[in-house]
């Protein structure tokens, strides 16, 4: 069994849910799992892990400290609800399996090289996607990131503290940025741009604009079976509108959007809700689509949408973007190049000013954020030669 099978088979049950997909949210005991297997998996190899500010973990070979900035690879561990296997583990299980195959043909980086796992990436416990990064980029003010809270009322400061880190330490981490020369991505793809071609990996040329907006619909809470129709003010109404026009907006405006989370208050069969929350993912090109979208969608909930998260478009350097198609490609040519709709690390990162780039693993059908997420061993195995392709061509 391959290195990287091996990792695969012990990560597979942790965080499993009954639907079969994962909920490995940030912060909770499958985190801090996923976590100490990541510090075991660096240990095995004679690597120091460091945490920086934000609670990321960084596990290095060499010293970026002593030896000027290095290489690092990586991604997160975390899931949304009844996430897929793939999203997140494929890219640090095969940044560790690279490192092995590297090491077992000699390979001597002239500099040194990391791996990252990346906190809280997906955002699904406190509604901030890829939070780890844009804290330690100083992208998510660390105020903002405290007082955040999940659907049980604890905050990112709680949830912190409980993990046994600082939660006063949250903020941008200069230091451990000055680490980092050059991050490389790897990451199951998250639609069908490899599906229809011969090529198991391609490379990134774009993330397309995205973000979540809350919508705060209100009405009176009030008896189902004794209150007249007239008389009733049913915050479900205006959600049913809003979840309506969000996919007429979205064909209007050639971008996409889905209403995904909705909070009902008191959430009782026989009683109307006195409060909706309902939130919104809209993502596409260009960024004035995407906004009139939104704009359109509270227009018909009667309400202002409140902008949590906005991630811009994401040109990831030419030149930088180049040398990995041509280094994941190998022989019959360089990688093909696609942009997608999914935020990532790498974007946060290259928008921080921090040559980033991403490599994509087919995904045969398309699908995830869900338990149909899929890639063939052979093709994550093409993966890991691709990515080591890459760490030779860098470091």
């Amino acid at each position: 069994m391959s290195s990287f099978e091996s990792m695969w088979d012990d990560l597979g049950e942790v965080g499993r849910a009954p639907s079969g997909g994962y909920r490995r949210f940030a912060w909770t005991a499958e985190d801090a799992a996923l976590r100490e297997w990541f510090r075991g998996e660096a240990a095995r190899r004679w690597l120091e892990v460091v945490v920086d500010r934000a609670g990321n973990l960084w596990a290095w070979d060499g010293d970026p400290d002593a030896d000027g900035p290095g290489l690092v690879l990586g991604s997160h561990l975390d899931s949304v609800p009844d996430g897929g296997a793939f999203d997140g583990p494929l890219g640090i299980v095969s940044a560790f399996a690279a490192m092995d195959r590297l090491h077992d043909e000699g390979f001597s980086a002239r500099r040194p090289v990391g791996i990252v796992c990346f906190a809280d990436e997906e955002g699904a416990r406190f509604g901030v996607a890829c939070a780890g990064s844009k804290l330690l980029t100083g992208a998510l003010d660390p105020d903002r990131a405290r007082s955040l809270t999940d659907d049980d009322g604890t905050s990112m400061a709680q949830a912190f503290a409980a993990a046994g880190l600082d939660p006063g330490a949250l903020g941008r981490d200069d230091e451990a940025l000055a680490r980092v020369a050059t991050f490389v991505e790897l990451h199951v793809e998250q639609g069908c741009g490899l599906g229809d071609g011969d090529a198991p990996v391609g490379v990134a040329s774009g993330i397309r604009p995205h973000g979540r907006w809350r919508l705060d619909l209100r009405g009176r809470a009030d008896h189902a079976g004794t209150t007249r129709l007239q008389d009733r003010a049913d915050p479900m109404l205006p959600l049913a509108a809003v979840i309506r026009t969000a996919r007429d907006a979205a064909a209007m405006h050639d971008v996409v959007a889905t209403v995904g989370k909705v909070l009902v208050s008191p959430n009782g069969v026989n009683a109307i809700p006195s409060a909706v929350t309902a939130w919104l993912d809209a993502r596409g090109l260009p960024e004035a689509a995407v906004r009139a979208a939104v704009a359109e969608v509270g227009a018909a909930g009667g309400v202002d949408p409140v902008e949590e998260s906005w991630t811009p478009a994401t040109v990831f350097d030419p030149a930088l973007r180049d040398r990995v198609a041509a280094a994941a490609g190998g022989d019959p040519g360089p990688a093909p190049l696609l942009d997608t709709g999914a935020g990532h690390d790498a974007g946060i990162l290259a928008a921080a000013g921090v040559p980033s780039a991403m490599l994509f693993v087919r995904n045969p059908t398309g699908v995830s954020h869900s338990p149909a997420e899929h890639a063939e061993t052979s093709d994550c195995l093409a993966g890991v030669d691709a990515l080591a392709r890459v760490v030779q061509e860098l470091a």
